[in-house]
């Protein structure tokens, strides 16, 4: 079969066919007398295994390797090849989240398409100033995507930029349903970035996020949650920030918290029946006891004073005296008039 024949019907070109040729990749079997190509059956099965090959991936000195090497095994060349084909992927992948958070920040033009990318690109440096700078300049200069900032936030090991990230994204106001995956995330160093961000975000979705998080199996989670609800305000917060007080996470952290939802008088009673009920638990654990009865001295109300009253005689003689003390504490702040219902 002559060369132009073969291109024909296998649909490699003529021109391709001289080249494999000339590596030799296909040597045709006979020249006729008028010294054109006469390719065999072999020969053009040989073709056919050529472009199999490189259907793969393969480069044409690989492919010349497989056919001619009878010692040649694929196994590595094929591993070779699934590394090769999941690092361009992954290349691939991130140019697409490149283009796709440029085009989010609906640039106007070309400067600012170069703007947005420089952004990103110190977002992603190595240098922590650089990174805190490209945060720091986030919200005023150029409008960075949400999902770029969010990303940054959830791997940033360095805390003075982790900051400068978190307040970047705080500013933007769109970051809570993203970071809400983040709390998702395997690795708990992930999860606790992504709910310390929630916790400097405002608004509505934020808190919704926040109280979500409440029912974290993660602790930490819930803790940082807790707080931040507590501090707002949320008396959601309160059984998350008496279990904090009694295994000793952040305890003092959380009595403040309470004490502040205390100020509400329709919230004060419930934080001190979750208080002493809680004692009446931690029967067998006096550190746990130690912490609850000294939580109940920024909580107000006859209810603590009567449950400090019966603790100053408590078996554990810290808890007693602890109690004993606070007493004291509540009759001199209220010049024994029990202004606040002591």
């Amino acid at each position: 079969m002559l060369i132009g024949e073969v291109a024909r019907r296998s649909g490699v070109s003529a021109r391709m066919l001289r080249h494999y040729e000339s590596l030799g990749l296909v040597r045709p079997s006979v020249r006729t007398g008028s010294g054109y190509r006469e390719y065999s059956g072999e020969d053009i099965r040989r073709i056919f295994h050529i472009e199999s090959l490189r259907s793969l991936g393969l480069s044409l000195r690989e492919i010349g390797r497989a056919l001619d090497d009878p010692g040649f095994t694929p196994s590595a060349l094929v591993g070779d090849l699934i590394r090769q084909t999941r690092e361009r992927i992954a290349a691939e992948t991130e140019m697409l989240t490149r283009l796709r958070r440029i085009d989010a920040a609906d640039p106007a033009g070309w400067e600012d398409v170069l703007q947005v990318v420089a952004l990103l690109r110190a977002l992603g440096a190595k240098s922590a100033g650089t990174r805190q700078r490209a945060a720091l300049s986030a919200a005023d200069e150029v409008p960075v995507p949400v999902e770029a900032l969010v990303e940054a936030v959830l791997s940033e090991t360095e805390p003075n930029v982790a900051g400068a990230l978190r307040w970047a994204l705080a500013r933007s106001g769109d970051g809570p349903a993203p970071l809400a995956e983040g709390l998702g995330s395997p690795v708990a160093a992930v999860r606790e970035r992504a709910v310390r961000a929630l916790t400097e975000m405002s608004g509505d979705e934020a808190v919704a996020r926040l109280r979500d998080a409440l029912a974290h199996p993660d602790a930490v989670v819930r803790g940082h949650a807790a707080l931040a609800l507590g501090a707002r305000g949320t008396a959601d917060a309160v059984p998350t920030l008496v279990d904090m007080i009694a295994e000793g996470r952040n305890d003092t952290d959380a009595a403040d918290a309470l004490s502040v939802l205390a100020s509400d008088s329709t919230q004060a009673d419930r934080i001190a029946s979750g208080l002493i009920d809680r004692l009446a638990h931690e029967t067998a654990r006096a550190p746990a006891r130690g912490r609850l009865t000294q939580a109940l001295a920024g909580i107000p109300g006859k209810r603590v004073s009567r449950a400090l009253a019966e603790l100053s005689h408590d078996g554990d003689r810290a808890v007693a005296l602890t109690a004993t003390y606070l007493l004291r504490l509540r009759g001199a702040s209220t010049g024994n008039s029990c202004e606040r219902g002591c």
